[in-house]
């Protein structure tokens, strides 16, 4: 999409679209570093309540320490630790959530692993790409389905344009990758799934009749993260610190911008997938990117959805 045609005009999104959040609460995964920490920070910035779901508890109350230090004092703003790799840590996490956070506006699902360089399991079973960035994700989505629900929210997933460099469908006879595994496609794999899942979420909540709660999907574009210097191997660890010296690759807080829109713009149509729309959708105004058709195949997705929930032992109550 040109950017001549971003419905945000020519600089795109930015959150300076963002009034007083003040009485609204985001529950965000993943923000001790990166976007997540970015988006969180805004977020409170604009007087809203955060809500952190982080697995290391000792990097959450530094984060929550800087968060005060830049803001001051009477942010409203807490972490309650939930590790994606572990299905029961998810459930307690979200127990947690639903017996102390009485109201989510959105519920930002930001966290992911990537570049994984040999295949390892969650002590679920699941290959850990898709263990962590699909399966994860999935169950914490439909446990707090129904406070969402109730506060008439939004549910936010941070894909990537990586969903669209591995193969254009779910590889189901082998959703561990024990034949093929290779570190790029399952994480292209991962983001495919969680992506496809939010347009099959769509599509069950209309044939429901429920139009009150929204679901988005978006990217960050090239953004300056630790996520592949956290996981990648030696070698893409080294090509993405020459990449973050060059201009293709923006700050951690624009790549936050995305995954904002989608928690607090109004009226914005699901349909989109939204990003950087500049070259390769890697930097750029923020607005809507195109989505490759392979990414709303309606069969594959609906058989994904059923997957997901065999594997994650819960069926969604729409």
């Amino acid at each position: 999409m040109a950017n001549n045609k971003n419905q945000f005009g020519k600089k795109g999104w930015t959150p300076e679209r963002i009034g007083s959040l003040k009485g609204k609460t985001f529950v965000i995964t993943g923000t001790t570093s990166g976007t997540g920490f970015e988006a969180a920070k805004i977020l409170l910035s604009k007087e809203a309540k955060v809500v952190m779901l982080n697995r290391n508890t000792k990097k959450s109350e530094a984060t929550i320490a800087t968060l005060k230090q830049a803001l001051g004092n009477n942010i409203n703003v807490s972490n309650i630790r939930m590790d994606l790799a572990e299905q029961a840590s998810v459930k307690k996490a979200a127990a947690e959530v639903l017996k102390t956070v009485p109201q989510i506006d959105a519920l930002l699902c930001n966290a992911a692993i990537a570049q994984v360089p040999q295949q390892t399991l969650t002590v679920d079973g699941f290959e850990s790409q898709l263990g962590v960035n699909h399966y994860g994700n999935f169950l914490l989505q439909a446990l707090l389905y129904p406070r969402i629900e109730e506060s008439k929210g939004r549910i936010v997933t941070v894909g990537s344009m990586g969903y669209n460099l591995g193969i254009k469908t779910i590889q189901f006879d082998d959703m561990n990758w024990d034949k093929n595994y290779g570190a790029n496609d399952v994480y292209s794999q991962s983001k495919l799934a969680q992506i496809m899942c939010v347009y099959e979420l769509q599509n069950r909540l209309q044939q429901a009749g429920k139009t009150d709660v929204k679901v988005y999907a978006c990217h960050p574009g090239a953004s300056s993260t630790s996520l592949i210097k956290t996981s990648g191997s030696l070698m893409t660890r080294f090509i993405w610190q020459l990449m973050k010296l060059s201009p293709l690759v923006q700050s951690a807080e624009k790549g936050s911008y995305p995954q904002l829109m989608c928690a607090t713009e109004p009226n914005l149509d699901q349909n989109g997938f939204y990003g950087p729309t500049g070259r390769n959708y890697w930097t750029g105004p923020v607005g809507e990117c195109k989505l490759e058709p392979h990414a709303k195949d309606k069969v594959v997705a609906k058989k994904l959805w059923e997957i997901s929930e065999k594997a994650i032992g819960l069926k969604w109550k729409i």
